[in-house]
């Protein structure tokens, strides 16, 4: 038995594609034609020499030579019977070595596999089992050889399996897949079933079929499919659990996915809406736009970012209601197909919500600028009542009793004593009065203007608190609205009464310019400053009231200030043309 089928225990398996082998009367035939091809010209020499032979009784004159001749003939036969023997020799030999190396490449084959193969006659006996089926079955191959295959098939499907490979013998095709697009199941020695691929094929030997399986374990495989199947069923349910709408789209902008949520905001049901174009959902006026967007977008390195950062997209519902929405977009490659994902979130609660805080908030200002324009309208009231009404009065009772000290009788000491310590009282109260007026309205802001106003404020801050104080400005005559040259003088009264009571500065600088239709104000000191991220103190409105007056007038503050460093505060307040008298 030659090596490799001793080795297989078996017949050999074809390393071609299965073909029938040759067997038979057929065979016999063309085995004769070979043998007489090569025997004919030495049967031609050996009749000849007989036949010279023969001619050597009938012409005795010539016998000798005729004699001479056949023998020649017969050792020219005997010659050429030796060569094509030795040529035959020569030959088998070559057959059998070139029969030896396909013995061995097919046994390589055979037992390099990495899928399991066995191979089993007509009874479905196995004969033969590679290194990939003792792995994959876990039986020996002294032991599964000569076994009926049923012992690598399921009780359950052993029948039908029996019945599946017959019929297969007997319709003559040499290959096909078994179990056409269903997966098999094979039976480990464990008792552990398991999944399979199977192809069979068969071939004829001495007219007895030979039939071949080839096997695939594909556990990791449905293992991996069972795992992905898994993996995209969370994420649908993830996908459709989400508040936000998700909506996915392939290179020409046509939905090939939509959740729940994208239902819920759109009115499309998932049916209606897997194909549809995602300009469907946006207002006809922003589609090229918006198309435009998404393919600059599918050009550039980030795979994610949030659409039209600056501003809110609107959305078009099936109704044709418009709402507005917040995006972010992200991309994906797969091969050559780009697909992009967009997550929605219809923002018109939000929306309306800062609607309704803007409105708040500028009703608000309004009666926040008309309450302070009131309290500085009553301070001046008051301020001016205060200089010209008891001002005035107490002036004159201070006149009073200068004639009075004047006219007392000298024996009247006690009188006179009396009358220096009203005089002392009355200068007192004159001057509380004139800094309270001052205080609630200074009156030379609106009698001499801002600038005059200014100049005052920083000379009775130096004078108050001992800090050394500058103001200095680019326009003297500085002109502003009345709203504003009042916002003006606060502010800089209340950060100057905020570097007196906390920063322990030794100087203060004040500057007022105008800027184009803004005036700037800035207010700095060398105190000891703070860290302006700290939290506001508990009481604490000198800022926060600063703040706010400038809000009133829509003006924007800048504030600057480093633990040991100072203090810098700029105000910028937009205002209209000044008036030039």
């Amino acid at each position: 038995m030659p090596r490799a089928l001793t080795k297989l225990n078996g017949p050999p398996l074809p390393s071609q594609p299965p073909r029938t082998i040759a067997r038979g009367p057929l065979a016999l035939l063309r085995f004769s034609g070979r043998l007489a091809l090569l025997f004919t010209p030495l049967l031609i020499l050996l009749a000849t020499a007989a036949g010279l032979f023969l001619l050597s009784f009938g012409y005795p004159d010539i016998s000798v030579s005729l004699v001479a001749a056949a023998e020649v003939t017969t050792g020219i036969a005997l010659v050429l019977a030796l060569a094509t023997l030795y040529w035959q020799i020569r030959v088998r030999q070559a057959a059998q070595r070139g029969l030896h190396s396909v013995e061995e490449r097919v046994v390589d084959l055979f037992e390099s596999a990495m899928d399991p193969i066995v191979g089993i006659d007509e009874a479905q006996r196995i004969v033969a089992f590679n290194a990939a089926a003792e792995r994959t079955f876990g039986w020996p191959r002294e032991a599964a050889l000569g076994q009926r295959l049923d012992m690598l098939i399921p009780e359950r499907h052993r029948e039908r399996h029996r019945a599946h490979v017959d019929a297969f013998a007997k319709t003559g095709k040499t290959s096909r897949r078994m179990g056409g697009q269903t997966v098999l199941t094979a039976l480990r020695r464990s008792g552990e079933e398991f999944p399979i691929e199977a192809s069979i094929s068969q071939y004829l030997e001495g007219g007895v079929p030979r039939l071949t399986v080839f096997l695939r374990d594909i556990t990791d495989r449905i293992r991996a499919q069972s795992q992905l199947a898994a993996t995209a069923a969370r994420m649908r349910g993830i996908l459709d659990s989400a508040m936000d709408a998700i909506i996915t789209v392939d290179d020409a902008q046509r939905v090939v996915l939509f959740n729940a949520a994208a239902e819920a905001m759109f009115g499309y049901a998932q049916e209606e809406a897997i194909g549809l174009p995602l300009a469907t959902f946006i207002p006809a006026r922003y589609r090229a736009s918006h198309a435009g967007h998404v393919k600059r977008f599918g050009g550039e390195a980030p795979l994610s970012r949030r659409m039209a950062e600056a501003r809110i997209i609107t959305g078009l519902r099936r109704n044709g209601e418009e709402f507005p929405i917040d995006a972010a977009i992200s991309h994906l490659e797969e091969g050559d197909a780009t697909y992009y994902t967009v997550i929605l979130r219809d923002v018109s609660a939000r929306e309306r919500a800062l609607s309704d805080l803007r409105e708040s908030k500028r009703e608000l200002q309004e009666l926040g600028a008309a309450s302070e324009a009131t309290r500085e309208q009553e301070k001046s009231r008051i301020a001016r009542e205060l200089h010209d009404e008891l001002g005035q009065a107490l002036t004159m009772l201070r006149m009073d009793v200068a004639w009075c000290k004047a006219n007392v009788p000298e024996a009247a000491q006690g009188v006179a004593a009396k009358l220096d310590r009203m005089e002392t009282l009355l200068k007192g109260t004159v001057a509380a009065t004139r800094r309270i007026s001052s205080d609630l309205r200074p009156l030379m802001l609106d009698d001499l203007g801002l600038v005059p106003a200014l100049e005052w404020l920083v000379q009775n801050m130096s004078q108050r608190s001992g800090i050394q104080c500058e103001f200095s400005t680019d326009d003297p005559s500085l002109t502003l609205p009345p709203a504003h040259s009042t916002a003006v003088f606060r502010i800089v009264q209340e950060a100057l009464t905020n570097i007196a009571k906390h920063a322990r500065a030794s100087r203060a600088d004040v500057s007022v310019r105008r800027d184009g239709n803004d005036v700037r104000i800035v207010v700095s000191d060398d105190g000891v400053g703070f860290a302006t991220d700290d939290p506001r103190k508990p009481e604490s409105f000198g800022l926060l009231g600063l703040r706010e007056r400038i809000s009133l007038l829509r003006g924007t503050a800048a504030i600057r200030s480093v633990r040991g460093t100072g203090t810098t505060i700029e105000v910028t307040l937009p205002v209209a043309a000044p008036d030039r008298p």
